[in-house]
């Protein structure tokens, strides 16, 4: 029995941070993929040069071509161009649209069984793409959004509190974008709702803050977005699929009627094992959730709308 194969389709920040992430936890062999000649298989074999140092067997390798991606059994895709500052994330449709089309096409083709989890910007509309072009069953696409968003959330929650990250639980719900849904009566601090310990205008600052936390490290870096946490928070789907964790996490998933939500990619709490979406949890929400869950919908059927499917 070998190893699992997971192949990252994308060797920029974010996909050559996915492969470092997975290879520390020796999740499987690592397939990492780009079209730009040199990058992959150069951070590839700088990457698999650092297992003596850190104790990892876990081969990977580099290409530009997606032979060796054949018989995944995860596929995440990291390809695409990063948002730049003051670019949305909906600019980012059409360039990102083909570039997806393009990979979905050649991986479904050498990996019918695979599990693909979408990291690419719009990210609903990414993981709404995903599905359409690769015809996959819905339990097999999904977004990685709410782990990141509900990760950041947590921090700015220890941060406020100066307790351990590991303490803090958060639920963020909604499209990966400004229009998303932190629940702050679901965030908790070992069982301990954050609502009686932090005063509402703490909360709603750190809620702001979620929202937009993609946007302050765009500011920040100049040049590239996020790839340490978005890599770690797409590890632990990965994770959670190889290992049949049955992990309960926020993630982006075609709905079919949940939520009151129909033929659209939202990000909403998912039980991922070794089945990929093996059920989704539908939680109760306030008036104004709900309405801003509405909010935030309308603005990821409106992206969706821009694929001209």
């Amino acid at each position: 029995m070998g190893r699992p194969k997971i192949s990252i389709i994308g060797a920029g920040a974010v996909g050559a941070t996915t492969a470092h992430w997975a290879v520390a936890k020796e999740l499987g062999d690592i397939v990492l993929v780009d079209i730009i000649e040199g990058l992959p298989q150069g951070k590839a074999l700088d990457l698999w040069e650092a297992g003596p140092v850190e104790g990892f067997d876990s081969r990977i390798v580099g290409t530009n071509g997606y032979e060796e991606t054949v018989d995944s059994d995860v596929v995440v895709i990291t390809a695409g161009i990063a948002r730049k500052p003051g670019m949305s994330r909906e600019d980012l449709l059409a360039t990102n649209k083909a570039i997806i089309g393009s990979v979905v096409g050649e991986v479904v083709k050498r990996s019918p069984n695979t599990f693909l989890i979408v990291v690419s910007n719009p990210l609903d509309t990414m993981t709404y793409l995903t599905k359409h072009m690769s015809g996959f069953p819905r339990n097999r696409v999904v977004g990685q959004a709410g782990v990141l968003d509900s990760s950041r959330f947590r921090a700015f929650v220890a941060e406020a509190l100066q307790v351990s990250v590991e303490d803090t639980q958060a639920i963020v719900l909604g499209g990966h974008g400004d229009e998303m849904v932190p629940l702050p009566h679901y965030c908790t601090v070992s069982g301990i709702p954050i609502t009686q310990l932090l005063r509402k205008e703490q909360i709603d600052k750190i809620v702001e803050r979620t929202r937009k936390a993609g946007g302050e490290i765009v500011a920040l870096l100049k040049t590239g977005s996020a790839f340490y946490s978005t890599g770690a928070a797409a590890v632990q789907m990965v994770e959670a699929v190889l290992k049949d964790k049955k992990r309960i996490l926020p993630c982006s998933a075609y709905l079919e009627g949940e939520y009151g939500l129909r033929d659209i990619c939202f990000g909403v709490p998912v039980k991922l094992g070794e089945g990929g979406i093996e059920g989704i949890i539908e939680v109760e929400l306030t008036d104004e959730e709900r309405a801003a869950v509405k909010r935030s919908a309308e603005a990821v059927k409106k992206s969706i709308t821009g694929l001209g499917l």
